[in-house]
């Protein structure tokens, strides 16, 4: 795949879906890749939606391998490689890349508390390992620190690294990323916040990575065009209706529980089983039930 045609658009974290004995449903990966593509996005599987740190490597193997499967070179497949270890990363990669994914994504190692010079030589001795692109993932909800806008930007200038998702819900941050990135034509910014995807794209992002793609890719394909075609008004009405359907599996629920929650929707259209890996488990009968009634309204 153009390294042009990477970081842009609409890129889907998928869930992983899993079958009652905890191993990687297989079918439904296929099914729910068929689905993203369909509807004008790309997958990125192994990200925090697909419930990356709990999955073994062999079975995270066999979801890439279904993937990059279903995807037909449709699509680019983004697939992460985040890991408390180095050399595993790099071997997720290497792995990874000879299965014929386009990228790779990682966020910082989520133990030790890092100063912004370990962060960068990290970041440096992982990306001069790799034989294919490494997206930057800034997502401190998981690892409870924030990777500085100032250490990406040095990073920005390595060969390997061609972009940042940043999922922090800050809004000076998003504003000083676009001033810093959005002119450039050899590092992307994606927007990895929901409720501000549209403005993220009328002011510069090259992409979007919405969890709730899951379920409506073609909707944020469409906030997407929009913004692209400098539509402002459609590209907020679109992305009203999206976070009406967000808010159903993530208001008063934990990270957690709001991937249990939105699967609880994609089973309703056939697209996964309930079953999550611990240390995440399914939501209660009752919980499961609002969310149904909540989501039909829509």
């Amino acid at each position: 795949m153009p390294l042009e045609n990477l970081a842009a658009g609409v890129i889907v974290p998928m869930i992983t879906p899993f079958r009652v004995d905890r191993t990687v449903d297989l079918e439904a990966a296929d099914r729910l890749t068929r689905h993203v593509i369909a509807g004008r996005a790309a997958p990125f599987v192994l990200g925090t939606t697909g419930e990356s740190a709990s999955i073994s490597p062999k079975e995270r193997k066999r979801l890439v391998e279904a993937a990059v499967r279903s995807a037909k070179k449709q699509m680019p497949v983004y697939a992460g490689i985040s890991s408390t270890s180095l050399s595993e990363s790099q071997q997720y990669a290497r792995d990874y890349f000879r299965l014929g994914v386009d990228a790779v994504v990682a966020h910082m190692p989520a133990y030790y508390p890092l100063t912004k010079e370990y962060l960068y030589r990290y970041f440096s001795e992982l990306a001069d390992d790799l034989s294919g692109p490494l997206i930057l993932y800034n997502i401190p909800t998981v690892t409870h620190q924030s990777l500085p806008v100032e250490v990406i930007d040095l990073l920005s200038h390595h060969s390997r690294i061609i972009a940042v998702k940043d999922s922090e819900r800050d809004q000076g941050r998003l504003d000083h990323s676009l001033r810093l990135w959005s002119g450039r034509s050899d590092f992307k910014f994606l927007v990895g916040w929901g409720a501000m995807m549209a403005k993220g794209l009328m002011n510069g992002a090259s992409g979007i990575v919405p969890s709730t793609g899951n379920i409506i890719p073609d909707q944020y394909a469409d906030l997407y065009e929009a913004a692209v075609a400098e539509n402002g008004s459609l590209a907020e009405e679109i992305q009203k209706r999206t976070s009406e359907i967000s808010e159903i599996y993530q208001k008063g629920f934990s990270l957690g529980e709001s991937l249990a929650a939105l699967k609880v929707i994609l089973h309703a259209h056939d697209l996964c089983e309930q079953f999550m890996l611990p240390p995440l488990y399914r939501l209660d009968p009752e919980q499961e039930k609002k969310i149904l009634n909540e989501y039909k309204k829509l």
